[in-house]
């Protein structure tokens, strides 16, 4: 895995990602765990889920609840578990123009690569929800342009998102984007795209990158449709999110786990169920033990590693060479 201390570039790197015509996959992240994960697919970028951290640390829907320090200090140590760039959910951008302003800042300082901001009425909501309501355009433009201003590095991206397509339907949603982009926006993120056509619509009168939100799997209710990686590359679309993937791949596969806890529970019987779950060693080499007990070697005395891991009877996943070995 790579130095997850590794800060530098991560912005340029994410920039000139975007300006190099690939499609980007940006799986969605919301913790330390699925931040990893992500990097150790060997994913370029990744992309928090506003919605799936306000549902992780406050146990609550995405209503507008979680504030903006909660969600930079966050999305500071997901930054710093990773080599790989993110870009973070800032939501409205709490507040007017002059809070875009410093919320940009704010993010930025915490080593993200760039920021989306929409178009919502605070208190927002998930764009998947109905009872969304929008700004005024000159609101928005008005975000924009502060949010541009305000940061320090040209290359941190600002992406405009709009959920204007569910309230004034493509023809509102277009003339949105084309003030969002003329606004100075880095990219354009349509919420809740329901055909191609919008897609490509969108796409030509952004002429700045676009990125479409994409569910995986089978919903009972679809907003956006499932399209192939390959048609939305072919539409002119720059990046694809995946916001709700990860988490709801947790979701199930810790419900799946409790179900047998209570078979186990029911029965009195031991139930063995190794593929279910992440033994101790992939979790420790997750989380980087072997970078820790390497910097560990390197910053105690011989006497103070003999002292702390001599007497231990848990067996160490990444033993150290003999002392006499150790320099």
């Amino acid at each position: 895995m790579s130095n997850s201390r590794e800060t530098t570039g991560k912005v340029e790197r994410y920039r000139a990602y975007l300006n190099s015509g690939e499609l980007m996959v940006a799986p969605g992240i919301y913790d330390g765990y699925s931040a990893r994960l992500v990097e150790q697919a060997g994913f370029a970028c990744a992309a928090t889920s506003g919605a799936a951290i306000s549902n992780a640390l406050l146990g609550i829907d995405d209503i507008g609840v979680m504030g903006l320090r909660e969600n930079v200090e966050h999305c500071r140590h997901l930054a710093r578990a990773v080599s790989i760039p993110i870009t973070c959910d800032a939501d409205t951008g709490y507040g007017n123009p002059m809070n875009v302003h410093y919320t940009v800042q704010m993010f930025e300082e915490a080593g993200v690569a760039g920021i989306n901001i929409e178009d919502q009425v605070a208190p927002k909501r998930c764009g998947h929800m109905p009872g969304k309501e929008v700004v005024p355009l000159a609101e928005m433009v008005k975000k924009i342009e502060a949010a541009c201003l305000a940061r320090r590095n040209d290359a941190f991206v600002i992406c405009a998102r709009t959920d204007a397509l569910a309230l004034e339907g493509i023809d509102g949603a277009v003339a949105r984007i084309r003030a969002y982009a003329a606004a100075g926006a880095d990219m354009i993120f349509p919420d809740a795209v329901r055909r191609e056509e919008d897609i490509a619509r969108i796409v030509e009168a952004a002429g700045v990158p676009v990125t479409i939100n994409m569910g995986f799997g089978i919903r009972a209710r679809p907003t956006t449709p499932l399209i192939p990686l390959p048609r939305l590359k072919a539409l002119g679309v720059r990046r694809v999110s995946l916001p709700r993937m990860l988490p709801g791949a947790a979701i199930r596969g810790m419900a799946n786990a409790l179900a047998v806890m209570k078979q186990v529970i029911e029965t009195g019987e031991p139930v063995d169920r190794p593929e279910m779950v992440a033994g101790i060693d992939e979790i420790t080499a997750l989380m980087g033990y072997a970078e820790m007990r390497a910097l560990e070697a390197r910053l105690l005395t011989t006497d103070a590693l003999d002292a702390k891991y001599a007497a231990n009877d848990v067996p160490d996943p990444t033993p150290l060479a003999p002392s006499s070995a150790r320099t």
